[in-house]
């Protein structure tokens, strides 16, 4: 979910994030743990199953990076953040890496000195309604209670939106998904507003889910990803760059199945080589071993099976690739080479 910060927010998250310091590479491996900042609770991009085990998209890329550079890919301590907190959280040091539905904006890059090492999903804020309301567009929202959640970009689309539409409407603050989540249900407002696929999360867990609409307009570009700090360029490029392994290992037809087969491991593909540390030493140049990419694909398959165990059309969530198709596909995900 798309979130900015309000201005003490910003200010104290910039002051935190200005003594930055390198080494986190070398904190993570002192630990034998990376501290990855996820969600409260997003079904299919994460979520504590029945089990208290953290399971989805976004906790997919927190064991890719824990497989890469510690060797295991539980080796995660999942730290459930706020619109509000997650920011100070990294910014802090009390998270390594945000891999949290977190959109990448100017203000963010350069005024919170946040890095954001890529985008793993291209979405856009959306709004859903009880079909019950009888509205079949948001254009048709004047007066509606909107539920919002604070500390978010969601916030000024929302307001840009309506003003832009000459229609009012009420806010109603929640700060968790949860939260949003029961006020809806509740009737405490007419209407929920976020990223469309935190919408599409949302309604998947409802007991009656074809009761409820998202409505056709997308108001916003909300590229989302990981993000580490400013001032530690090896550690962006870890994150970067296993980000980019899940990425080209499904344009290059490596799985989580075949990446341990000898065939795929020497295979006549050079960039596949590469990728998988049978030719040159990429990742002596991240300071990792050979096999970082390997183990890293291994832990949860590539990003199209990411997609697919998590949100993909066959899961609850029911999403379609869509924007977030390979490039090879017509989509946007494209990784820089592996050379």
């Amino acid at each position: 979910m798309k979130k900015s910060a309000f201005l003490g927010t910003l200010t104290a998250a910039t002051f935190a994030a200005g003594f930055a310091t390198a080494g986190t590479l070398e904190d993570v491996k002192a630990a034998d743990e990376l501290k990855c900042g996820v969600a409260t609770g997003l079904a299919g991009f994460a979520a504590a199953d029945a089990a208290g085990v953290w399971q989805g998209f976004d906790v997919a890329v927190c064991r890719a990076v824990a497989a890469a550079v510690l060797g295991d890919g539980t080796k995660v301590k999942f730290v459930p953040t706020t619109g509000k907190t997650r920011f100070t959280a990294l910014a802090s040091g009390e998270i390594d890496m945000l891999a949290r539905n977190t959109t990448w904006t100017f203000s963010r890059d350069v005024d919170l000195k946040f890095e954001f090492v890529g985008v793993n999903y291209y979405d856009g804020q959306g709004f859903m309604v009880p079909k019950a309301l009888g509205v079949s567009s948001a254009k048709e929202l004047d007066g509606a209670t909107v539920c919002i959640q604070t500390g978010t970009t969601t916030e000024l689309n929302l307001a840009d939106f309506f003003r832009s539409n000459n229609i009012s409407y009420e806010p109603v603050p929640i700060e968790t998904n949860a939260e949003a989540q029961a006020q809806y249900l509740a009737g405490a407002c007419d209407v929920y507003t976020t990223d469309a696929s935190g919408l599409a999360s949302t309604r998947a867990t409802f007991e009656n889910p074809a009761d409820h609409a998202v409505l056709p307009e997308i108001i916003s570009k909300e590229p989302l990803g990981p993000l580490v700090r400013h001032g530690d360029n090896q550690w962006g490029d870890i994150v970067r760059w296993t980000l980019n392994a899940l990425i080209t290992a499904e344009e290059l037809g490596v799985t989580s199945a075949n990446v341990g087969k000898t065939g795929m491991e020497a295979g006549k593909n050079p960039e596949v080589n590469r990728l998988l540390g049978t030719e040159g030493d990429l990742g002596a140049m991240l300071g990792l071993d050979k096999d970082w990419a390997a183990r890293a694909i291994a832990v949860g398959g590539n990003y199209g099976e990411i997609f697919e165990k998590n949100i993909g059309e066959k899961t609850a969530i029911g999403i379609a690739r869509g924007l977030n198709a390979s490039w090879t596909d017509g989509g946007l995900i494209y990784s820089a080479p592996f050379r």
